[in-house]
């Protein structure tokens, strides 16, 4: 296998709205998998556009990942012309998993429009009543029956109008008030609890045939003690095997303090592909580079197993294959057409007039 393959592993942040000439490199000789995109990599859908087609021209066989954080309500990272829809918890209460799909109808259209791929959402986790949680209103609720209808028409509003959804965070932030962006959490609950609440919308979303699901940087007692489940073959396999998850696995972002505060960058990538994820993701280029390298030196030194980097290439290329064989840029001056619509307009002031009356 040549080295640069394993560059489709990586899914890596940008510094502005173009491209760099160090950037240019990286992702076309790495052969690099993905991006994904934040606040600061947008002015407008057209700007977007044209980075994004300028980001598919540094593509070898397949194109890239074009993924963005875009649930609605707080986390949103597009502001201007988007559709900006209440937090998830919110529509919810509506109890319409028919205007949950339209609502990621609406996201899925004005996303692909601009040439954004993949989106990570929708947020699986289950909240626990009484506990001031980190996810908070980004979940659906704290029932996970209920929950799972949401999931499963939230995928489909994803994946039946051109963009990847990636269920998330599993196997479940919903009992732990520590948030992975600053701390490791630990969670301590049995391994029954997981699967009579927070396993029950996994469950629904790869039944759902969600392309990807992302593994949270939690430690769970009843899963693995020693690890969290971002580094845990446990998990990875619980995911696989309990749940028949034949996806694409991709970790939360591996600069996170839950991760970078206690293993360095280049052992934390090596035991995360070791232990089963498909795709690392990175905020920033220099930790995407150094992870890259330290793959590199350990699949030379076959300390990188190579079955998992053989069946992390077979699944990431299947799913490209599937969904991305007829890709074609971005036509700019057709973007217009897909935001600001009456219907978009008129989907969100109902969904406000519905959520005053409750």
């Amino acid at each position: 296998m040549a080295l640069n393959k394993l560059g489709q592993f990586i899914l890596t942040g940008l510094s502005g709205t173009s491209l760099t000439d160090e950037e240019k490199d990286f992702l076309s000789r790495e052969n690099i998998g993905g991006v994904i995109l934040f606040t600061h990599n947008y002015e407008d859908p057209a700007q977007l556009a044209e980075f994004v087609n300028e980001i598919q021209e540094c593509r070898d066989e397949y194109p890239l990942f074009i993924s963005v954080d875009n649930e609605g309500g707080r986390v949103f990272r597009f502001k201007k012309n988007f559709t900006h829809f209440p937090p998830m918890n919110d529509i919810a209460k509506l109890k319409s998993p028919k205007i949950t799909y339209e609502v990621h109808k609406t996201m899925a259209i004005e996303l692909a429009a601009c040439g954004v791929n993949l989106d990570f959402s929708p947020v699986c986790d289950v909240l626990r009543k009484n506990t001031t949680n980190a996810i908070g209103d980004r979940a659906f609720g704290h029932d996970p029956v209920e929950v799972e209808k949401h999931i499963s028409a939230a995928i489909r509003g994803l994946q039946t109008n051109g963009v990847l959804g990636c269920a998330k965070h599993f196997p479940g932030h919903g009992n732990t008030t520590k948030d992975s962006h600053f701390a490791l959490p630990y969670i301590k609950q049995s391994i029954e609890e997981f699967h009579q609440v927070d396993f029950i919308p996994f469950k629904k979303a790869s039944r759902s045939r969600v392309a990807l699901i992302m593994m949270a940087h939690l430690v769970c007692d009843a899963i693995d003690p020693k690890l969290p489940c971002s580094l845990s073959e446990k998990a990875y396999e619980l995911l696989k095997k309990e749940l028949k998850f034949k996806g694409v696995i991709i970790t939360d972002d591996m600069y996170m303090d839950a991760i970078r505060k206690n293993w360095s960058t280049e052992e934390a990538a090596v035991m995360a592909l070791n232990a089963g994820a498909n795709v690392l993701c990175y905020r920033k280029m220099e930790d995407a580079f150094t992870a890259l390298e330290s793959l590199k030196a350990a699949y030379k030194s076959k300390t990188l197993k190579k079955e998992r980097v053989d069946e992390s290439l077979e699944k990431i290329e299947s799913l490209k294959e599937e969904y991305f064989s007829d890709y074609r840029p971005v036509y700019i001056p057709e973007i217009s057409k897909s935001f600001s619509s009456a219907n978009a307009n008129s989907q969100l002031k109902e969904i406000h007039e519905k959520l005053q009356k409750k």
